[in-house]
């Protein structure tokens, strides 16, 4: 008979040791490495935001209201019946311009649609109907006759005191996604792109903010909210943004759109002249603009400008445009830019070539 305590207890130990084995096996061993639940970490303090941060959030629901949603819709007829189908054609951004319904945009945006239809930030959509353009700015104004309580009007502000580095921020719709918002700077200014019509449009602001297919039309914003201009292409070799973004000049923007929305269509200045084509220009190796006629009692007529003219011996050529109150005419397409600066009734310094002279005349606009 064994009467040793620690044999009698032995069981007891034995199973003890394997509850606590059993134990440490499934808290430890189990849990610790094959459980796919891990314990939260605590979550560190962000602190507040930063100045610029705030600025841009304040800017983005500040002036996104303004921004709208665009899409162009083409009518077609079925292949075997006389259904008339919507189908969308392109889309685009584009900003609310006053109380009264009218939305800014890009004429390329809307051009040779049937149908617009404009989406306002509260998802509301409304048919539009076109006000007039400018192709050759590629502007457009649209209307559309939504309650003056949901239209907020975008803040104005000006391009001709812009600098090269200022941060700069654009709102549109690329690719579809409305509301987007992206920054960078003003990366060059006085640069020039070609309308939809071939004509050149001057002093374009260059961007380096992102600005994809589906953004055109939309506002460029300065760090104070205002618009700067109306974002209108980009330098891609594929479509898509690549750093390199184009916007048609506020100061443009607002001399041109009360036009359209009184007219229809802008007011030009006029000199009254006919001129020589590029080809003619460029065969006499002439810099300027050749005046070829002058109408009667115009302002080029009033100042006494001259004409090209036929004579016994050949061909007497007319004043060459050189300048207007300072700024250098090359050809046509710089005349017309210097021209659409002005409204009849101004009074312009007119720099131009007679007889190989170099005069100035005072001209009051048509």
């Amino acid at each position: 008979m064994n009467n040793n305590p620690q044999t009698k207890n032995s069981p007891i130990i034995l199973i003890l040791l394997i509850i606590v084995l059993a134990w440490l096996i499934n808290n430890i061993f189990y849990t610790g490495f094959f459980s796919t639940e891990a314990t939260p970490r605590a979550i560190t303090a962000r602190g507040d935001l930063a100045n610029d941060e705030k600025n841009t959030i304040n800017i983005f629901e500040s002036v996104s209201p303004s921004v709208v949603y665009i899409t162009s819709i083409e009518l077609r007829r079925g292949l075997f019946n006389l259904n008339v189908y919507k189908i969308p054609k392109g889309t685009g951004s584009g900003f609310i311009w006053d109380k009264e319904g009218r939305i800014v945009t890009n004429y390329h945006v809307i051009e040779d649609a049937n149908q617009v239809a404009v989406t306002l930030a509260d998802h509301s959509t409304w048919k539009a109907e076109l006000v007039g353009a400018i192709p050759d700015k590629d502007i457009a104004v649209l209307k559309i006759k939504a309650p003056a309580s949901i239209l907020k009007a975008i803040p104005i502000g000006q391009s001709s005191s812009l600098l090269v580095g200022q941060k700069v921020f654009a709102i549109g719709n690329p690719f579809g996604l409305d509301q987007t918002m992206t920054s960078g700077i003003v990366s060059a200014l006085g640069r020039e792109i070609k309308a939809t019509t071939n004509q050149t449009i001057q002093n374009v602001i260059q961007t380096d903010a992102a600005i994809n297919p589906g953004n055109s039309g939309g506002p460029l914003l300065d760090s104070a909210g205002r618009l700067i201009g109306i974002n209108t292409a980009i330098y891609s070799t594929s479509g898509n943004n690549a750093g390199i973004g184009f916007a048609v000049p506020v100061d443009i923007v607002n001399r041109v759109v009360p036009d359209i929305i009184r007219y229809g269509k802008v007011i030009r200045p006029s000199l009254g002249i006919s001129v020589a084509n590029k080809s003619l220009m460029k065969k006499l190796k002439i810099k300027g603009v050749l005046i070829i006629n002058i109408q009667q009692s115009s302002a080029a007529d009033n100042a006494k400008l001259q004409g090209t003219r036929q004579v016994k011996d050949g061909i007497i050529l007319g004043d060459i445009i050189q300048s207007i109150n300072g700024h250098l005419i090359n050809n046509y397409d710089d005349l017309r830019n210097q021209l659409d600066q002005y409204r009849k009734g101004d009074n312009i310094q007119l720099g131009f070539v007679r007889d190989q002279k170099k005069l100035e005349v005072d001209v009051i606009l048509d």
